[in-house]
């Protein structure tokens, strides 16, 4: 098996675990909270994404990976994480929402970026190093869990995002 394959394999597989997961144990309980309540754990787990900082360490990487990829990854989970952080502590207030959008948003176009830029610029999987796991495993959840925050910020103030039945 390729190398490639492999990896792209592991990302399906990832996505579909996750999905799993959420389906089964995070959304019936994300569901029934008030739009706030709800963003918070996303939030929470958006605040790791300076793990993504790892792209930079010498001996953790490839020194053959991509800078442009390597820069444009890092640079964008720091700033998420922010975001993530930011709108965690003004949750509750007008402006808390507005910044659970522009995180939500940013935080998806990144992990966009940088699967562009990893395919414009030819990174190979062994190129990733240690640092394999965060497309592989930690992004099909921060994708699945930014899904989620879009459908909780298209909610009601005070309304679950479903009642329940």
């Amino acid at each position: 098996m390729s190398p490639q394959l492999g990896f792209f394999g592991s990302i399906a597989f990832g996505v579909i675990a996750w999905g799993i997961v959420t389906a089964h144990y995070i959304w019936p309980h994300l569901r029934l909270r008030q739009r706030s309540e709800a963003l918070r754990p996303l939030l929470i787990l958006h605040s790791f994404r300076f793990i993504g900082l790892a792209f930079l360490v010498p001996g953790v990487v490839s020194p053959d990976l991509p800078r442009a990829f390597a820069t444009s990854a890092a640079f964008g989970d720091i700033v998420a994480a922010a975001l993530a952080l930011l709108s965690l502590l003004s949750l509750r207030s007008a402006p808390g929402l507005l910044i659970a959008w522009i995180f939500n948003v940013w935080g998806s176009v990144d992990l966009v970026n940088a699967f562009y830029q990893a395919n414009a610029t030819g990174l190979t999987p062994g190129q990733l190093g240690a640092t394999y796991f965060i497309p592989t495993l930690i992004v099909p959840l921060l994708l699945i869990t930014h899904g989620l925050a879009f459908r909780v910020l298209l909610q009601h103030q005070e309304e679950p995002a479903m009642r329940e039945s």
